[in-house]
């Protein structure tokens, strides 16, 4: 359990820091600060993955409660506005807890009222719960809905179009305010309804003004619910796009509790930091058609081909008792189908819109991700029926050709690239400046297809296929002997990031820990400790790596401020968490698995530890600043982050 005391929830500058996240397995969530003030345009207690896992639409944004004791009111909300906060329920916070899912517990007369808020699982369903402690026989709590009905990138302003009506059916309120888009149904226990407040102007988002985005909304009251605590001290309301009948609140609460619970079995005798990582994965993986997929990280990324292969080994088979293998099997089988031109998609759009195949190493890693579920599992069935023929259609294209020049060179080695486009994870473009353009042949790509190429021969000797298991022999010698020329930087010990003809790039990132890392390795003996050494002396902080050491001219060590200069800074120095899995590993590849090494390896995740267990508030996020004191940044919760921490965290 994650618990932060009055002193924390009661100093507004440290509680709206701390962010806490529900998701619905849907790609839909609910999201806030422990305290109730929102700080970024993404909050909302009801954000819906109307077309899942995306399409997602910020409903029903929050609710204003004020508790009414012997006729004297209390507000219990937290907003900003121009100027100030108003009104400060955060001083009537006693205590916020994720027990499993986040608890407020205020204070007030004597009196305790506490409020449990989850998401039902495979709903776009939000159930908000209250329960008041004490001796109150004239006590009351009104509760003002805030509705944006918009897209979830997007801001509400006040405005004429929208419908204000209400319909009540069966124990529901159901509200329509613009046509095409999803109805919002308010479930509750027989409360006494008051006409609406109109519009509360002016919200304003701390985040998203440090982002320099849109950062003032208007939200509309359509009513007042007001229930009444002496005639049931425990009452509800169950916000959802489908109707649901009040009564069901406990028993989905039961549900959900039995669903969390058993998402830790297998993990009993894992530290908290690894049962914390476990139920934090759980939150990523999603539904999407009939398989799944995986939400690259919340608040505002969908499902990324990159992200969900990276991601797949820590989020569905790191666990003593084997994992969730059979979700494993639905992502693979899923992004299978996906496949055009022997590539996997990059990204597949919020709208819904067809999936974009603009990425190098996405479908490389497809392959490790296959690799890893066939060591976890033993399923060579499943290998040879649902994957070996795709595999086979994608090594065909890269080695002859498919978009954006994408090809396996005479060396044996994989070039890729065309002028104005990022095809590696270091993506940030800013119009038409691609900020890390990396054409020609980026390392750890290198690294990726020799990787692709060895597990592709050792899937044509299982299976037989003694011709194709030759070819995928020989181009990965080839390879593998073109690396070691062409790469090695010995100036710096260490390996040249992009080799582009006569060109090498010489500054110092961490993409070339994947040559150690990977399964099957561009490099092993004194060359390999060589690289480890250098990436940890240039880039390893507390957090993960620099994506550039901090000697290079062109370093950025905070990532800050508006689109322009978070991008500049994006990948180039700004720290990611995520590749402390592949530096853990490669570690452990050169240095064994004696007893000092694991020490050592404890103490390099000890902040990260930390960190999720309270300024994270469950999760980890996308990046950290290169510099100290490291502040985060990013998306809250990212997946390949907890995915990787959580792999090399039980290995």
């Amino acid at each position: 359990m994650i618990q932060f005391d009055e002193a924390v929830c009661r100093d507004l500058a440290i509680a709206s820091r701390r962010e806490w996240l529900e998701t619905n397995g849907l790609g839909g969530y609910a999201s806030s600060t422990i305290c109730g003030m929102h700080t970024r345009r993404y909050h909302g207690l009801l954000v819906a993955a109307t077309k899942p896992p995306v399409g997602r639409m910020v409903l029903l944004s929050k609710i204003e409660e004020t508790l009414a004791i012997d006729g004297k009111s209390y507000e219990l909300a937290v907003n900003r506005y121009p100027g100030v906060v108003h009104p400060q329920g955060n001083v009537y916070l006693k205590e916020f807890r994720l027990d499993p899912f986040p608890v407020f517990l205020y204070e007030i007369e004597g009196l305790q009222l506490e409020k449990a808020v989850f998401m039902v699982d495979g709903e776009n369903t939000t159930v908000i719960q209250y329960h008041l402690r004490g001796n109150a026989p004239n006590c009351s709590l009104a509760l003002c809905p805030l509705i944006a009905f918009r897209d979830y990138h997007s801001t509400t302003h006040e405005n004429s179009a929208l419908n204000p009506a209400i319909q009540s059916e069966a124990g529901n309120l159901r509200m329509d305010p613009y046509p095409q888009l999803p109805s919002l149904y308010l479930a509750h226990t027989d409360g006494e309804l008051r006409g609406g407040g109109g519009w509360y102007r002016n919200f304003e988002y701390d985040w998203e003004r440090e982002r320099g985005l849109d950062y003032r909304e208007d939200l509309f009251n359509p009513f007042t619910l007001v229930l009444d605590f002496s005639r049931n001290p425990r009452q509800a309301l169950i916000a959802s796009t489908e109707p649901h009948a009040i009564q069901t609140a406990d028993a989905l609460r039961t549900a959900e509790i039995a669903r969390r619970t058993g998402i830790l079995q297998g993990y009993g005798g894992e530290t908290p930091f690894v049962q914390r990582l476990i139920q934090a994965a759980s939150q990523f993986v999603v539904k999407r058609g009939d398989g799944h997929s995986v939400i690259a990280g919340y608040h505002w990324f969908g499902d990324w081909g990159r992200d969900t292969m990276i991601a797949l080994p820590g989020l569905t088979l790191s666990s003593r008792s084997g994992g969730r293998p059979e979700l494993a099997r639905s992502i693979l089988k899923a992004f299978a189908a996906t496949v055009d031109h022997g590539m996997l998609p990059n990204r597949f759009p919020d709208a819904g819109e067809p999936p974009e195949y603009n990425s190098v190493d996405s479908t490389l890693w497809f392959f490790e991700a296959a690799r890893a579920y066939l060591e976890g599992t033993g399923d060579l069935e499943f290998i040879r029926t649902s994957l070996y023929s795709v595999f086979k259609d994608i090594v065909a294209w890269h080695v002859r050709g498919t978009r954006y020049g994408i090809r396996m060179d005479d060396d044996g080695l994989l070039r890729a690239g065309e002028p104005g486009v990022q095809l590696t994870w270091m993506d940030a473009k800013i119009a038409d400046w691609v900020v890390t353009p990396r054409q020609g042949k980026p390392v750890e790509i290198q690294a990726l297809w020799h990787n692709a190429l060895r597990v592709m021969q050792d899937l044509a000797r299982h299976f037989g296929d003694a011709e194709a298991g030759t070819h995928y022999e020989e181009w990965a010698n080839r390879a593998q002997a073109s690396f070691a020329q062409t790469f090695w930087n010995s100036a710096e010990g260490c390996l040249y990031d992009v080799v582009d003809g006569d060109a090498r790039d010489g500054a110092i990132r961490p993409n070339q820990i994947l040559a150690v890392s990977l399964f099957h390795k561009m490099l092993t003996g004194d060359q390999a400790a060589a690289v480890v050494r250098t990436v940890e002396r240039h880039l390893l902080t507390p957090f993960g790596l620099r994506t550039l050491s901090p000697s290079d001219p062109h370093y950025k060590g905070r990532y800050e401020g508006g689109p322009l200069s978070r991008d500049a800074a994006y990948h180039q120095g700004t720290v990611w968490p995520w590749l402390m899995g592949p530096f853990l590993t490669a570690y452990f590849e050169v240095n064994g698995n004696s007893a000092g090494t694991r020490e050592q390896v404890r103490q390099w995740l000890s902040e990260l530890s930390q960190y999720i267990q309270d300024e994270g508030a469950g999760q980890l996020p996308e990046v950290f600043d290169g510099d100290a004191p490291h502040r985060p940044g990013g998306c809250i919760a990212q997946a390949w982050t907890v995915a990787e921490i959580l792999r090399v965290a039980t290995r």
